[in-house]
């Protein structure tokens, strides 16, 4: 579920979106020790937006620039 309070993030760069996911990680990490479970409601909700843009502007840049999301194992034999 995302946070009903952020709604557009799409005027944030990757590198922002990255900076902002560490930082909330890093406070999900925190309100853990102390058993804030208010606040891990409220961070999970806020991972949840910042990590869903995120996947979406990187399957944007794979779909821009072709990549594909399979890793080809095979070997070629000559």
């Amino acid at each position: 579920m995302q946070h009903p309070f952020i709604s557009d993030l799409s005027d944030k760069s990757i590198e922002d979106l990255l900076k902002t996911i560490s930082d909330l990680n890093q406070k999900l990490n925190f309100s853990y020790r102390t058993q804030n479970g208010a606040l891990i409601n409220q961070l999970k909700m806020a991972l949840e937006s910042y990590n869903s843009e995120y996947k979406k502007r990187m399957d944007e840049i794979y779909k821009k620039n072709k990549i594909d999301n399979k890793i080809n194992v095979s070997a070629d034999k000559k």
